[in-house]
């Protein structure tokens, strides 16, 4: 699994695929300014989903059993200090489903500051969201199109006064994109769909369900160039035989 270190800490994670970052902070707890941390929050969620804009793809919808997730395991690592995707001997999809979320896909982004002098709410947020936007890992969590949902929670830790903070995305299952696509000719046929290959004998009809929206590649018979698809929810693609070609186009029925 590779690894990144950045400063400040922060790490970023999600269900396909992971990316740990991990850096020491020194200094204790001190009196100091104390921001409202339901405050940053908002504002974490709020600067995310203006990014989000910026870049073209959707805001994402605060999602209540994601919060609670995200709160959990920032109040764990808080009252531990103890700091990882893995900390608390669980991934960010074990922990989500522990809460009762049935996803599709979960992704999280972690991360840690300290500062002697406390934190304003809105320096607090800038500095979480700007410290991910430039780490690559945690900017794909944060751009990724396929996610609908986020929860963010963050929690200081009353031994050294780090502020740690965890940003959750996520796609529930109910939005899980099923097509099917028929060979309706006589020869078999191959393609490939999110790099995975598959096969499909003549006259059967295959149901794919998958989270993200993935281009299905296929080398028709006879033909030079593949053909690429994008499937969309409830669609029916077809290939069948006329004047002596081969075509995959999408069907009524």
């Amino acid at each position: 699994m590779p690894a990144t270190a950045r400063l400040p800490a922060l790490a970023a994670l999600t269900a396909l695929a992971a990316l740990t970052a991990l850096a020491a902070a020194t200094g204790s707890a001190r009196a100091a300014d104390r921001p409202d941390l339901a405050q940053v929050t908002r504002l974490v969620v709020e600067q995310t989903n203006a990014f989000r804009r910026e870049q073209g793809a959707r805001a994402t919808a605060p999602n209540a059993t994601l919060a609670a997730t995200a709160q959990g395991f920032a109040e764990y690592m808080a009252r531990t200090d103890r700091y990882g995707h893995g900390a608390d001997g669980r991934q960010p999809g074990q922990r989500a489903g522990a809460q009762g979320y049935a996803y599709c896909l979960v992704s999280e982004n972690i991360a840690y500051q300290f500062s002697s002098a406390g934190f304003r709410a809105d320096d607090l947020a800038q500095r979480l969201v700007g410290a991910w936007k430039r780490s690559p890992t945690h900017r794909h969590n944060m751009l990724d199109p396929d996610a609908t949902e986020t929860g963010v929670a963050i929690a200081q830790s009353p031994r050294t006064g780090r502020y740690y903070a965890v940003q959750m995305f996520g796609r529930p299952q109910a939005l899980r994109i099923a097509f099917r696509i028929a060979n309706r000719s006589s020869a078999p046929l191959r393609y490939e769909l999110g790099g995975e290959r598959f096969q499909l004998p003549p006259r059967v009809t295959r149901t794919h369900e998958q989270c993200r929206a993935e281009v299905l590649t296929m080398q028709l018979p006879g033909e030079d160039e593949p053909t690429r698809i994008e499937p969309r929810d409830g669609e029916l693609f077809a290939v069948e035989r006329a004047g002596g070609r081969y075509r995959l186009a999408r069907a009524d029925s």
